[in-house]
């Protein structure tokens, strides 16, 4: 253990390839391998440290792990062979001191951390890598001591680190042995930013219209455990009217993505479009205090009459966006509220609940309602014919909602569409949503509706300018630097308003920027740098990018400095190794 102990004197080699590290104890040198099949040890027969030997984390060596090609993803060289190759001094030497370390995973790879929920005061902080643990405990200690995580640069979003983060199916054994296989499998490999679990834990959850679905070839992605169809591969003949204006697209930013996305997004725009969004999360607020708490957890003005609906943001303690959400005042003492968290949803609901006082009820509603939306400038004319309520302007106005029937479904009626197009959302109990799925598409029959997944979705949002928190919003932004500041009333009282009215009043480093490509074929993904025109220093990061097909451009959300965010601006985004020019624009583009 003393040799183990000591500080490497030579650089600390990595070899990306083979999933290998090496680094010098003393005259040593020490080889690590995550080059082998995922061994996933039972959290029953781990014991417990012994005293005077081993940590229940060190298990017996195999050697077959080491002199064999294990790992599904690189079948082709053995750890030891690889190792000899790199290092040659260490051909044929004896090792001394062999030993299996546990490597402590969460279902998406990344640390377990915050208060948890129903456990008041307790806090956790786990499958952390030894390399994050400095800037891990940094922030755990600023969350706990001042409500916001922070570095020394400023606040970190830890929305995918949240131990509440986690939907009930994601605590079973069998869930987290698959799992965290896949994400011991995925370590030392570079990921897709679209990645989604193909192999594993599929058909968990199933929305009530997942065999209608299943029926018109839906391409399905699990998200949170949902089977969520991203296009429909049905819709493949929009292709004959739409084809010419969606780019084609090779490499990298061609996986993961079928031009029948664009196709349903142009559809939508042009028709009209049915979508499942079953899996977005909804909470219902209940309690005579209900509205009181509610004008007091969010940014803008809550006094909605029945009926009415308000966009509106939650901000923690230091002015960041905790989540931006609609609301629906759906009785005198029931209020209805829609996240689009999707895989980190649940941290929304364990933040109001940990928020709400002992009058006020929160239920998670939503695997109990179904949800679809259905939009575009054919929405009206399509749902008039089934639907028992009058759906003009006059007397069903954008923001508002209704309770009525679909046919012989009841139905919750929202006014509004994340698409950015005339639509209504529909709500109804669990059991009645497959029947609604089925009235609306044969109403819109005749205008030729068609289904459309998230591929379409995150499109036609992205061209409206619509935040999805997660992406382009987080609690890394004030309301200001989003762009949101339309969502507050500073003539309220709401939690984290001290810190957002300074945000009002102050300077602002970075604030929201709308780009598009200028070269209408390209597409480029989240993450990628952004750089001014006239030198290579990295102004901002892309959040979020999408082919904008009725723009006609590839549409990219960043954050950069005032001075950069002026519409007409030039600026580059550098990806895949080469720049490419874009100009920042007035949102929204439509």
């Amino acid at each position: 253990s003393e040799v183990l102990l000591q500080d490497p004197d030579r650089p600390i080699l990595r070899d990306q390839d083979n999933a290998m590290y090496f680094r010098t104890h003393g005259d040593r040198y020490g080889i690590g391998s995550y080059n082998h099949e995922p061994i996933v040890p039972d959290p029953a027969e781990l014991g417990g440290n012994e005293e005077g030997g081993h940590q229940a984390s060190v298990h017996d060596f195999t050697d077959y792990h080491l002199n064999s090609a294990t790992h599904p993803d690189r079948q082709g060289k053995a750890p030891r062979t690889a190792s000899d190759e790199l290092l040659p001094a260490t051909a044929g030497k004896r090792l001394e001191y062999k030993y299996n370390g546990m490597y402590s995973v969460s279902p998406n790879g990344l640390p377990v951390l915050g208060p948890v929920q129903k456990c008041p005061g307790l806090w956790t902080a786990a499958a952390i890598w030894i390399t994050h643990a400095g800037g891990a405990g940094k922030a755990l200690a600023e969350w706990m001591e001042t409500g916001v995580p922070r570095l020394p640069d400023g606040p970190i979003d830890l929305r995918n680190c949240n131990v509440n983060r986690f939907a009930p199916h994601e605590g079973s054994w069998e869930f987290a042995k698959d799992i965290g296989g896949e994400e011991y499998r995925n370590i030392y490999s570079i990921i897709h930013p679209k990645w989604v679990w193909t192999e594993h834990q599929r058909d968990i959850r199933r929305t009530p219209m997942y065999h209608s679905h299943v029926e018109r070839d839906a391409e399905l992605w699990a998200e949170a455990g949902w089977e969520e169809p991203h296009w429909f591969d049905s819709n493949a003949d929009l292709l004959a009217e739409y084809g010419d204006r969606i780019p084609d697209r090779e490499g990298w930013e061609g996986r993961y993505w079928s031009p029948i996305e664009g196709a349903e997004a142009l559809n939508v725009r042009n028709g009209v479009g049915l979508h499942d969004m079953t899996s977005f999360n909804k909470m219902e607020l209940v309690g005579t205090n209900a509205g009181r708490f509610l004008q007091w957890l969010c940014t803008n003005d809550m006094d909605l009459d029945v009926g009415q609906i308000r966009y509106t943001l939650m901000c923690n303690e230091g002015g960041g966006v905790r989540a931006d959400v609609t609301v629906t005042r759906v009785d005198e003492d029931r209020y209805l509220l829609l996240t689009t968290g999707r895989e980190v949803g649940s941290n929304h609901l364990a933040w109001v609940r940990s928020q709400a006082p002992d009058d006020v009820v929160v239920n998670d509603v939503t695997s109990s309602l179904a949800a679809m939306v259905c939009t575009g400038p054919d929405a009206r004319k399509t749902l008039s014919k089934v639907i028992d309520a009058d759906l003009s302007d006059e007397a069903f106005p954008f923001y508002s909602s209704r309770q009525t029937f679909v046919k012989n479904i009841p139905v919750t009626a929202l006014r509004l569409s994340y698409a950015g197009e005339l639509g209504w959302e529909l709500y109804t109990p669990s059991e009645y949503g497959e029947r609604l799925w089925e009235h609306v598409m044969d109403a819109g029959a005749e205008y030729g509706i068609r289904p459309y997944g998230n591929g379409a979705l995150d499109a036609l949002r992205i061209e409206k300018g619509f935040r999805l928190w997660g992406e382009d919003l987080h609690t890394e932004h004030d309301p200001y630097e989003a762009g949101l500041g339309f969502a507050v009333d500073l003539d309220t009282d709401f939690l984290g308003k001290e810190a957002v009215e300074a945000a009002a009043n102050g300077d602002i480093d970075h604030k929201v920027a709308c780009l598009t490509l200028d070269d209408p074929d390209q597409v480029v993904l989240a993450h990628r740098p952004v750089l001014a025109r006239d030198g290579d220093g990295v102004l901002g990061y892309v959040h979020a990018a999408e082919y904008g097909y009725s723009v006609g451009a590839c549409v990219v959300y960043t954050y950069l400095p005032p001075a950069y965010a002026e519409p007409g601006t030039a600026v580059d985004v550098r990806y895949e190794g080469e720049r490419h020019a874009a100009t920042v624009r007035e949102e929204p583009l439509l």
